[in-house]
């Protein structure tokens, strides 16, 4: 079998459709194709189902798809155990993460590893939605629950809390609550329900089961610049609040707690790149805890 092929039909596996994995790959979408074509001849089985959509695994496909990513997994080790441990990093390592964590805190820090290996380029990308890791959509994801399906590899970073703030100016032009139900005499903040990328995110009703947000905003750093400009009380992440100088903790009830863990796929486990990134993550976390205390 040819692993160019095994290649080529994880692309389009992962992309959900020819013309997509055809410009992750830099080919010729005819080539794709024929290439697809020439693996189910050589396979005896039709690996894909083409709709108008896009290219969906047939249950052959399914069963092809595990062996060839566990090509793609070899093929890595013994590309990383013949570079050895000698020479710089290089090549690209893409991070998912949500968007307050990612801006908050891996912007800003990130820049001193592309300093350290000027041969790896990092692309960050901090955006409110989940990652698959499976489709190659980033190669590191930052995620709220430790992931339970999927040839995954996971440790938590540190555990972090949400609680309820307000403005000064709110602060001082309508009092704050005292009580959770003096909840209901403010104007609330929140995110958009059906939004929500994981289940540990729907929180509102932790604060009060009638939690109604006249505004809301589907990214953490919305939220929080909403309630800077003093649009009501919002529940934000405690470790970007609390650097905001124009910003008061509501104590009408205590703060959550959630956890944010490091995941990649098992096949890239060798790649001394996806290694140094992710060591350079937990370590960074590690030496500021107390941020997120």
């Amino acid at each position: 079998m040819n692993w160019d092929d095994a290649r080529i039909f994880l692309a389009v596996a992962r992309a959900g459709q020819i013309l997509g994995a055809a410009r992750r790959l830099d080919l010729n979408h005819a080539t794709v194709s024929r290439r697809v074509a020439a693996l189910e001849e050589a396979l005896g089985a039709k690996l894909f189902r083409r709709m108008t959509t896009g290219s969906e695994l047939t249950a052959a496909g399914q069963r092809f798809l595990a062996v060839a990513e566990r090509m793609e997994a070899d093929m890595i080790a013994a590309r990383a155990e013949l570079a050895g441990d000698g020479g710089d990093l290089t090549g690209t390592v893409r991070i998912g993460a949500p968007d307050g964590f990612g801006v908050a805190f891996l912007a800003p820090r990130l820049g001193t590893l592309t300093a350290q290996h000027r041969g790896l380029s990092i692309q960050l990308v901090p955006v409110p939605r989940s990652f698959s890791l499976s489709r190659r959509e980033a190669d590191i994801a930052i995620t709220v629950e430790r992931p339970t399906e999927g040839r995954l590899v996971a440790a938590k970073l540190v555990d972090y809390s949400l609680g309820l703030y307000a403005s000064k100016s709110y602060a001082a032009a309508n009092g704050l609550p005292v009580r959770p139900s003096d909840l209901s005499d403010h104007r609330l903040v929140g995110y958009v329900p059906d939004l929500v990328i994981s289940p540990s995110l729907d929180y509102a009703a932790e604060f009060s089961p009638t939690w109604n947000a006249g505004f809301a905003v589907s990214s953490a750093l919305g939220q929080v610049e909403a309630v800077r400009a003093g649009a009501g009380i919002g529940i934000l992440h405690a470790f970007i609040a609390r650097a905001m100088p124009d910003l008061v903790p509501v104590s009408a009830m205590p703060p959550i707690r959630r956890a944010y863990w490091l995941v990649y796929h098992e096949s890239v486990r060798p790649m001394r790149r996806i290694q140094t990134v992710a060591a350079f993550i937990a370590s960074i976390v590690e030496r500021e805890r107390d941020l997120f205390a």
